[in-house]
């Protein structure tokens, strides 16, 4: 590879080489237990210390700018004080990582933790070392958990030990790892229609040399303080051994077998969505020993259907005109009423905004809500009064409008049955 080079702080990229890679340099915290919780001793759940993660081998496009890019030059004296991470990974290769370049340089934070990972089985203080490292980029659609395993280094008299972690260092002073397996999704929240389907969206890859043949994988929900098993598949990578059991635990949600063995997609589909399906998925993966997890959240949304009481308005009187909307999701809903004079180019809002019904839920956990506009006989006839109706299920307010008409006066009644009389008189008489 050619020469490397990164901004260590400010943009994360490095320069591509020739085979259209890159590295990429995150700021990172490492996050371990505290002592008590929040209490005990003084202590804090979690404690953070500083620490760096040069991920190396970073597919990018060829197109990519080299121009605003400076070297990185590691510690011209290691520190054992200090925590570099630094990991391979063009296999696997983490879907989207392209999104990390430049990342800071556009204003978008990249959130990084790393924390001690112990294997199922594993004793604590096993060779080699694993860690786990979630990363997310404020205001993407990227989402990833690595596992991390260290790289055997050799030790002589000048190698030098992280003082925190215990371990050996490179000769450069970073804490050389390789990408073992990681789970990761394209979405943070996804909204679907009630009624709809939808497909909330997780995958996994590992080494070229399988940790394991075997994988399980659990979706759980969680809404409100609760928690269920929505589905569950465990099958086997070896496509020879053909044997998958599912357990299907909410009725309509599926996976694809095949795709789970052919492209480690793991996304679930969900059909004739209910209000209670809407919440936090929790996607966790299983390989062997080593397990993973991608959160997604599922918002349900249901545009309102709104209406008038009144299809005409003829002001005699003060008259109450009531404004419905009815069968939506989520809860918040904004009504406003506005009136458009024939001497105005413009809808204003009316001063007085009337008053607001109490929510009505519906058996399928929708919403109802109704306004109520007492329109004064002073409004001019000609006048477009409407009711404006804003929530998240729409892309634009929905409003609906009735037109005020001119009041029919007595004398013209009294004309027009004049006139009918005089009409049946004569055709009476004609006969």
């Amino acid at each position: 590879m050619g020469m490397i080079e990164v901004l260590l702080f400010g943009c994360f990229l490095t320069c591509v080489s020739a085979d259209g890679v890159a590295d990429v340099v995150l700021s990172c915290s490492l996050v371990e237990e505290g002592v008590g919780l929040g209490g005990m001793g003084g202590g804090a759940p979690f404690t953070r210390t500083p620490a760096t993660l040069a991920l190396r081998d970073v597919a990018v496009a060829s197109d990519e700018s080299l121009e605003t890019l400076t070297p990185f030059v590691p510690p011209s004296n290691p520190d054992p004080d200090l925590l570099i991470f630094e990991a391979k990974v063009s296999s696997p290769a983490i879907p989207n990582a392209d999104v990390l370049l430049h990342a800071d340089c556009n204003e978008r934070e990249v959130m990084c933790e790393i924390s001690s990972y112990s294997p199922r089985g594993s004793q604590e203080s096993s060779d080699p070392a694993y860690f786990m490292v979630s990363l997310s980029v404020e205001g993407v659609e990227f989402s990833t958990v690595l596992i991390l395993q260290t790289v055997t280094v050799e030790k002589d008299q000048s190698t030098l030990v992280q003082n925190k972690l215990g371990l050996p260092l490179s000769q450069s002073g970073t804490l050389p790892t390789e990408v073992i397996f990681l789970v990761f999704s394209h979405i943070k929240s996804v909204s679907a229609p009630l009624r709809g389907d939808v497909l909330v969206n997780c995958g996994f890859k590992q080494l070229e040399t399988p940790l394991s043949q075997e994988v399980g994988i659990e979706w759980r929900l969680q809404h409100r303080g609760k928690g269920r098993k929505v589905f569950e598949m465990k099958t086997w990578l070896d496509e020879a051994q053909g044997n998958t059991v599912v357990h299907e635990e909410r009725k309509g949600s599926s996976m694809d077998a095949a795709q789970v063995v052919a492209d480690g997609n793991v996304s679930l589909s969900l059909n004739n969505l209910k209000v209670m399906d809407e919440g936090t998925y929790i996607c966790t993966v299983s390989l062997g020993p080593f397990h993973a997890q991608q959160v997604i959240q599922l918002h349900i949304i249901q545009p309102p259907h709104v209406s008038l009481s009144e299809e005409k308005l003829v002001l005699k009187s003060a008259q109450t005109l009531s404004c419905h909307c009815n069968k939506y999701y989520p809860l918040d809903a904004q009504m406003e009423w506005l009136y458009l004079s024939p001497s105005d180019t413009e809808p204003k809002l009316f001063p007085n905004q009337g008053s607001l019904s109490s929510h009505r839920q519906h058996g399928d956990g929708t919403f109802s809500l109704s306004s109520y506009l007492t329109v004064p006989p002073t409004v001019s006839p000609g006048t477009k009064i409407t009711c404006r109706v804003s929530h998240i299920a729409l892309d634009t307010p929905f409003s609906v409008s009735v037109l005020v008409e001119s009041p029919v006066t007595d004398s013209y009644w009294w004309v027009l049955g004049f006139l009918i009389i005089t009409v049946l008189f004569f055709y009476q008489v004609m006969r």
